[in-house]
């Protein structure tokens, strides 16, 4: 079976389709625990997995994956730990490994 964000699942509040999941997760508001700018990248990330047919599980750890790693490569550049060449080659690679999936 194919993942879309048409596919419907049981949620806590009843039968919810990714989509919906995703824009309540938008709506919500979690700036008290999450930056919400975190929120949406992520949000974003999954929708993207979803999207391109991984499974929810997976789509919600390269989420977290990505998001980890392009931040800690920003802080790292932040700090004058990496260039800008290397910072700009992380993400190049980020993008590849959610691109390709492996």
């Amino acid at each position: 079976m194919k993942i879309t964000l048409d596919t419907t699942f049981n949620g806590s509040l009843g039968q919810v389709t990714l989509s919906q999941a995703v824009q309540r997760l938008r709506e919500r508001d979690l700036a008290c625990t999450v930056p919400a700018d975190a929120v949406d990248r992520k949000v974003t990330v999954f929708t993207d997995c979803v999207k391109r047919g991984f499974t929810p599980l997976r789509s919600e750890i390269m989420a977290a994956y990505y998001v980890a790693e392009r931040d800690a490569a920003i802080e790292a550049f932040d700090r004058g730990l990496i260039t800008q060449s290397e910072l700009e080659s992380r993400q190049a690679q980020l993008v590849r490994l959610l691109i390709n999936g492996s």
